[in-house]
C-alpha cells in the first residue's frame, strides 16, 4: 500500500482510509497520528536520550488528555521512539525506520553527529525534524526546509562561555581539549575563536575521543602550562572522569564545558573534581523562566526523577508540531511543514519563533557551577540568532 496521510477532506473517506492504514483506534474511533522520537536510549548517553523521550511523551500525554481535533476528526497522538545509540549509522537507519512508520514529524536526534546525517532522510521524506539538543550550527545549514531546533547553537554557546571566562573569571590563559566529535570539536572551536578575539592566550589545544577513560597524559602535559582555565569540549561521560583526574593530579584550574558537560550525571562521574566545573546550558535554567518550575514538578511527578537537561525542549517541540497541525488544519506532513515558519509559541523554554534557517530567533544560555552537588545557575545570557 502506498504511504498516505489524512487531510480530513471528506470525513467518511478519511475514516475509511485511516482504517485501511491501521490508524483508527477501535477504543474511541480517533485517528492515530504518529510523532517520532529518536535519541540514545542505551549506552553512556542513555540518561539524556531518555530525558528527551520523557519530555516528548509528557507532551503527547497532555495533548491526548486535553483532546485534539483536526479537520473535525478526533486525533490521538502516539509517540514512536527509537534508539539511535548516539551512532550516525544507526541514526540514519532509525530515521528511515521512522519515515517508514509514517510519522508526521520527529523530535530528535540528541547528538549533532547523528542529527546531521539523519536530516537528509527526513528532508527527502518532507518530514519536520525538531532537535531539542543538537547544537552544531551545520545542522540547519544543509539547505533543508525540514530542520528546526529549540536550543542555542555552538556559535552562540561557545562565545558565551568564552566571554564569561574573560569578563567574569578574568582568565588570561586557557588550555582547550575536545573529544573529536561534531559537538565537542565544534563548541571548542567556537570557544577558541572568541577566546582569542578577547585576548586570551591559548597555551594548549589537545584532542581525545568520546570513548576515552584515561586523560592523565593530556592533563599532565597541560599542568605544565599552568593555564587559568581548561575548556573541555565533550559530553558528561568523559568530562566527569576528566575533571576527577585533573583534581587527582592537583590541577586547580577551573574546567569549563558546554551543555554536554552540564548534567546531573556528571556529579557522580567527576567526584571531588566537581567543584572545579563551570558549564553552560544551551537552554535557560528552568528556575529562571516562568513555566520552568511547573514543568519540573509535573515531570518529577510523572517519572519520579528530576529533569536531566533538554526534556523541556522535547516537550515544547511536540507542542510546536501540534500547533502547526492546528494552523494547517491537517496532519499531512507537507502541510505541517508549510505551517512551521509561522510558529510563535510560548514554550517552557521561553518564546519560540524561528528564523529562515530553522534556528531560534532568540536564545537564552545559562552559565552554571555546582553547589552541594546540585547545578547552580550563575548567569542567564540572551543572544540573537547567528
Amino acid at each position: 500500500m502506498q504511504k498516505m496521510y489524512l487531510n480530513f477532506l471528506p470525513l467518511a473517506t478519511a475514516v475509511a482510509l485511516a482504517v485501511a492504514c491501521g490508524h483508527v483506534s477501535a477504543a474511541d474511533d480517533a485517528v492515530v497520528v504518529k510523532i517520532g522520537n529518536a535519541g540514545p536510549l542505551t549506552g553512556n548517553l542513555a540518561h539524556l536520550g531518555k530525558d528527551n523521550e520523557n519530555g516528548a511523551r509528557l507532551a503527547v500525554e497532555e495533548v491526548n488528555q486535553r483532546g485534539l481535533t483536526i479537520g473535525s476528526k478526533k486525533i490521538r497522538l502516539e509517540l514512536v521512539s527509537e534508539d539511535d545509540a548516539a551512532n550516525p549509522m544507526t541514526g540514519t537507519a532509525v530515521a528511515q525506520k521512522l519515515v517508514d512508520e509514517r510519522i508526521v514529524a520527529v523530535v530528535g536526534h540528541l547528538n549533532s553527529g547523528v542529527s546531521i546525517p539523519a536530516s537528509r532522510i527526513y528532508s527527502d521524506a518532507g518530514i519536520v525534524q525538531i532537535t531539542p539538543s543538537s547544537t552544531d550550527p551545520n545542522y540547519t545549514r544543509g539547505g533543508f526546509k525540514t530542520t528546526y531546533r529549540v536550543i542555542a547553537t555552538d556559535a552562540q554557546q561557545g562565545p558565551a562561555l568564552a566571554n564569561f571566562v574573560t569578563n567574569t573569571m578574568h582568565a588570561k590563559t586557557v588550555a582547550i581539549v575536545d573529544d573529536a566529535t561534531a559537538f565537542g570539536k565544534g563548541v571548542a572551536d567556537e570557544f577558541e575563536k572568541t577566546a582569542k578575539a578577547n585576548g586570551l592566550q591559548v597555551v594548549a589545544r589537545e584532542a581525545t575521543n568520546d570513548k576515552a577513560i584515561d586523560f592523565k597524559a593530556i592533563l599532565t602535559a597541560i599542568k605544565g602550562k599552568k593555564p587559568d582555565v581548561i575548556m573541555y569540549g565533550g559530553m558528561d561521560a568523559t568530562a566527569g572522569p576528566f575533571a576527577r583526574q585533573a583534581n587527582e593530579l592537583g590541577i586547580t584550574a577551573k574546567i569549563v564545558g558546554a551543555d554536554g558537560v552540564c548534567t546531573h550525571e556528571v556529579v557522580a562521574l567527576a567526584g571531588d573534581g566537581l567543584s572545579n566545573i563551570i558549564c553552560s546550558d544551551a537552554v535557560p535554567a528552568l528556575s529562571k523562566v516562568a513555566q520552568g518550575s511547573g514543568f519540573e514538578k509535573k515531570y518529577k511527578a510523572r517519572y519520579g526523577i528530576p529533569v536531566q537537561y533538554t526534556a523541556a525542549g522535547s516537550y515544547d517541540a511536540v507542542m510546536v508540531i501540534v500547533e502547526a497541525m492546528k494552523r494547517a488544519n491537517s496532519v499531512n506532513p507537507a502541510k505541517i511543514l508549510a505551517a512551521m515558519p509561522a510558529t510563535n509559541h510560548d514554550g517552557v523554554i521561553g518564546p519560540i519563533t524561528f528564523n529562515d534557517k530553522g534556528d531560534l530567533k532568540e536564545v537564552m544560555i545559562t552559565i552554571n557551577d555546582f553547589q552541594n552537588k546540585e547545578k547552580n545557575a550563575l548567569e542567564l545570557i540572551k543572544m540573537q540568532a547567528k
